[in-house]
């Protein structure tokens, strides 16, 4: 048993990981402002503290908790909000990571997970793209995940502490919003259970690599758990269009709506897709199938719906992320 504090514990993924952590058996220290995440995601076994992680009071919470990992989530995730406003973005993601390091040294932590993003690869020329392939991030989000997985690097030669860094493709499941920056998967439930049609932009033959939360949860705990040092994707390496996302949910869902479509986002990416082979080599493979990811998917949200008095739902299009 380890006492492991996660930032963003509230949230979509980092709620995943604090119930993998707690049926493992670990002390759970969740820090959340609860901007985005909810307070109802979180385990009743962990512990949350409600802190952003800018905040100059973080460093003398982690020497009080006295983590032994650290798996830093919280982020701003929003890749549009990080082109109209570049300055807050790094705020968040590389100052509110910087102090989160500062914290972790503070307390004496011998492991720290870093939640990266395939965003920080840019265009890739290579697919599937494997973790050697020089990072060109084009936007202003992927470029704040490439310059704190820098600092990483740079903190471990200085400190001696063990780095996870974690690349993850498409992530979709339970739990993930379908407002805001939403993925394309929580944006279709969202329409489809009111039978609403939703606009794709562009002809939705477009691909991504989407791998299921509870996938990206159990490598995250097999990082902190065994000290998985170096940079890792977390995907599965298999291309799915948007359009088959659609026909599959269409068809979970039972609604009879048909997609509509728009043009397509400028400077949008046609193929997306990470190599996963690095990850399989440390004994983790994703486990579930995209068809059976999604109906996991589906029924977390027909639940939530189900339980919750009915209001008008908003008809507004989704779009692809």
């Amino acid at each position: 048993m380890e006492t492991i504090i996660v930032t963003g514990g509230a949230g979509f993924i980092g709620s995943h990981v604090v119930d993998r952590l707690i049926e493992r058996g670990h002390r759970v220290h969740v820090v959340d402002d609860l901007s985005t995440g909810k307070r109802a995601n979180v385990d009743p076994a962990a512990i949350l503290h409600k802190i952003d992680i800018r905040s100059s009071k973080l460093p003398a919470l982690f020497r009080r908790l006295k983590p032994d990992v650290i798996i830093h989530l919280a982020a701003q995730i929003s890749v549009r909000r990080s082109s109209e406003d570049p300055a807050a973005d790094a705020g968040i993601n590389i100052i509110g990571g910087l102090n989160v390091l500062k914290a972790a040294h503070a307390a004496g932590a011998r492991h720290f997970v870093f939640a990266s993003s395939g965003a920080a690869y840019g265009r890739a020329r290579i697919l599937p793209t494997p973790e050697d392939t020089p990072l060109e991030p084009s936007s202003p989000y992927g470029i704040a995940k490439a310059a704190f997985e820098r600092y990483l690097l740079a903190d471990h030669e200085l400190s001696g502490m063990s780095d996870s860094i974690l690349r993850f493709a498409n992530v979709y499941g339970p739990r993930q919003n379908s407002k805001g920056e939403a993925g394309v998967v929580a944006i279709f439930l969202k329409y489809l259970c009111d039978d609403v049609a939703p606009v794709i932009n562009g002809d939705g033959r477009q691909t991504r690599d989407f791998v299921y939360v509870g996938d990206v949860a159990r490598m995250i705990v097999l990082a902190a758990e065994r000290r998985l040092h170096g940079v890792f994707n977390v995907s599965t390496g298999v291309e799915t269009s948007i359009n088959d996302i659609f026909r599959i949910l269409r068809q979970i869902s039972g609604a009879t709506a048909e997609a509509k479509y728009a043009a397509a986002k400028a400077n949008e990416d046609r193929r997306s897709l990470l190599d996963p082979r690095r990850a399989a080599k440390v004994g983790w493979r994703p486990q579930v199938s995209i068809e059976e990811g999604l109906r996991l998917a589906y029924g977390s949200v027909a639940k939530t719906r189900r339980s919750k008095p009915r209001t008008e739902q908003s008809r507004r299009p989704a779009f692809m992320k």
